[in-house]
């Protein structure tokens, strides 16, 4: 199996700054994209962070003298290294970024994430959301206490109940795929999310265009449509 990628991050029409950040290895296999926060430019840090400690560990997997490094064990790490440096510094207290990755090996993949940050696949036409937002809305919506209307006009919407480097420890999902030809795969911020709903999603992956224009165009939707958050979308697609 093959792999193609292309992602775009944009500030938004609202936010200051840009606190999300990708990473992409097709090399590799690797893919993924955080949303941090925190004050001043700890959001951006703790991103930052992460893709650079997920990237240095996931690439090693395979590599001549090194052990295998598995999603969970590369979270960890992760977690660790932007807890450790908010524990050195009052300015960067508090600070933590959301996760989502995708790790594939030819026909088999991993997707893992943390936060409200999500993954998605277009299988034959058709988007299906693997990952499960780590948010009170959510799980409030699982619990049956709340409606998929009432999340939407919830003041809560932005409350997230898991985020990398908030706590010493994090769980992440981690979801196991079968990949065939012709999958394309979404990893986003919900700058993304919040602007545009699944089936407009999935009517913009439905077109026949490459991938970096794919992601342009995501983006402008997201950015036309208020632009009220820093906005990422990373694009992956698998051919025989």
């Amino acid at each position: 199996m093959h792999y193609a990628a292309a992602a775009v991050t944009d500030r938004g029409l609202k936010r200051p700054s840009n606190e999300d950040a990708f990473g992409i290895s097709v090399e590799h296999g690797i893919f993924l994209v955080c949303d941090g926060m925190g004050g001043a430019a700890a959001g951006e840090i703790a991103s930052s962070l992460a893709v650079r400690e997920m990237m240095r560990l996931l690439c090693t997997r395979g590599a001549a003298n090194q052990p295998p490094v598995d999603a969970e064990q590369a979270v960890a790490a992760a977690n660790m290294a932007i807890y450790s440096r908010a524990q050195r510094s009052q300015k960067l207290s508090g600070m933590g970024t959301t996760l989502v990755a995708l790790l594939v090996e030819d026909r088999r993949a991993w997707m893992t994430n943390v936060g409200d940050s999500r993954g998605y696949r277009l299988r034959d036409g058709r988007l299906q959301q693997i990952t499960v937002d780590h948010s009170l809305v959510e799980e409030q919506v699982r619990m049956g206490q709340m409606d998929r209307q009432e999340a939407e006009r919830s003041p809560f919407k932005n409350v997230i109940t898991r985020a990398l480097g908030t706590q010493s420890c994090v769980t992440p999902d981690i979801f196991e795929l079968e990949i065939e030809p012709g999958d394309l795969f979404l990893l986003c911020s919900d700058g993304l999310t919040r602007e545009l709903s699944d089936p407009l999603i999935e009517s913009l992956l439905r077109l026949d265009v490459p991938l970096q224009p794919l992601c342009e165009r995501l983006v402008a939707a997201a950015n036309n449509a208020g632009g009220h958050d820093n906005i990422t979308c990373l694009l992956v697609r698998a051919a025989a």
